[in-house]
């Protein structure tokens, strides 16, 4: 299978199978999103969800965050990873946001980090999610699941990882393909142990293959059993 088929196969496989893949983090507008992700490096978008009702209750607009102190905001994040520089982020962020783009978040990949706390995979989160911009933000799961699977080969950091993803995947794709690649690794290609017997792609995936053709048993022969009694779940009729 040449790469192009197997970008072609994930494509068609998640657009059937997950049409309408978005973010997990709670969010109403650019701002709430920005500061969402923010929060989600190193933590589980659930903590996260957890946390931010009474953040931006406190703080409802960029401006209103802006006139906060690290130390007032850590007190609404405190059970989030990193709370301490994460306060000082969101703080720089909001006073930025105020006083270089107006209290707006910009579309703009580059200018988003400029933004204290922004690096490319949050920057890339905005500007795709709130903007549909045909930017690939790649995460742990997005960075683990292409190399498991042969999207990717040898990429030694997340910027190669997207380098090369979007290089075979639709611009008009971007956006969704993101979500497809982190739910993927969130739930069914985990880090750990991946749920091989789950997965609707193994037909294209590296990892599957190589255990297959080496016979470990805790994926291969698993996953080869359990598709076989999917095939014939009455193997003595």
């Amino acid at each position: 299978m040449t790469k192009k088929e197997r970008f072609e196969r994930l494509i068609a496989f998640f657009e059937k199978e997950r049409p309408t893949a978005q973010t997990e983090l709670d969010y109403q507008n650019p701002y709430q999103l920005l500061v969402a992700v923010i929060l989600s490096a190193q933590c589980t978008d659930k903590r996260v969800n957890m946390t931010t009702p009474a953040l931006f209750a406190a703080y409802p607009s960029a401006a209103d965050l802006a006139k906060a102190t690290p130390e007032e905001v850590f007190e609404y994040i405190r059970s989030i990873s990193y709370p301490n520089n994460k306060s000082k982020h969101l703080v720089g962020m909001a006073q930025k946001l105020m006083s270089d783009f107006g209290g707006e978040v910009p579309s703009d990949v580059d200018e988003l980090q400029t933004l204290p706390g922004v690096g490319r995979k949050t920057a890339n989160v905005i500007a795709s999610v709130v903007f549909n911009l045909p930017a690939l933000a790649v995460d742990t799961h997005v960075f683990r699941v292409a190399n498991r699977i042969g999207l990717t080969k040898d990429s030694k950091n997340p910027l190669q990882t997207e380098r090369e993803l979007v290089k075979y995947i639709p611009s008009d794709k971007i956006p969704i393909a993101h979500h497809w690649l982190i739910l993927h690794g969130r739930y069914v290609c985990q880090a750990r142990k991946p749920h091989c017997a789950e997965c609707g792609i193994c037909d294209l995936c590296n990892y599957w293959n190589q255990n297959l053709a080496q016979g470990k048993p805790t994926t291969a022969k698993t996953v080869r059993n359990s598709k076989a009694k999917q095939s014939n779940p009455n193997p003595e009729k």
